[in-house]
């Protein structure tokens, strides 16, 4: 399968959006050798829009994915200039724990702010495993 080194759309996250950007990121990975990182990814990315749709107005972003030597990296962009806060981690709180789970799953994460305060980037990296070398 010919895949493209990088796929972006922009969204206004509706009731099935995530289900099918889930859906676009495994296909993508799949037809680029990635899909053992397919889970990890899927789940960061779902934990990203849902932060989205919770505090974004207009619940509009872009998503990016990009393909990286053995790995990708999704980015997910909005115009809000507030920036996420990881949550304490109390499994009692109602949220608060998405990026929690995204720095738990991922092999990096980030926010990059645009300048100006117009908004923000939202990025993780999944790494596929390296063989182990023979000896």
């Amino acid at each position: 399968m010919d895949v493209q080194p990088r796929y972006g759309a922009e969204f206004a996250l509706g009731e099935h959006s995530v289900r099918h950007l889930r859906r676009i990121l495994r296909l993508y990975l799949k037809g680029s050798g990635l899909l053992e990182v397919a889970d990890a990814a899927g789940l960061a990315l779902t934990e990203i829009l849902a932060n989205v749709v919770r505090h974004v107005p207009g619940r509009r972003c872009r998503v990016c994915f990009l393909l990286l030597p053995g790995a990708v990296r999704v980015e997910v962009s909005d115009d809000c200039p507030l920036l996420p806060v990881p949550g304490s981690g109390d499994v009692l709180a109602d949220s608060g724990r998405g990026l929690l789970l995204v720095e738990a799953v991922t092999d990096r994460w980030g926010v990059t702010p645009r300048p100006g305060g117009g908004g923000k980037t939202v990025w993780f990296e999944c790494a596929a495993e390296r063989p182990h070398s023979r000896r």
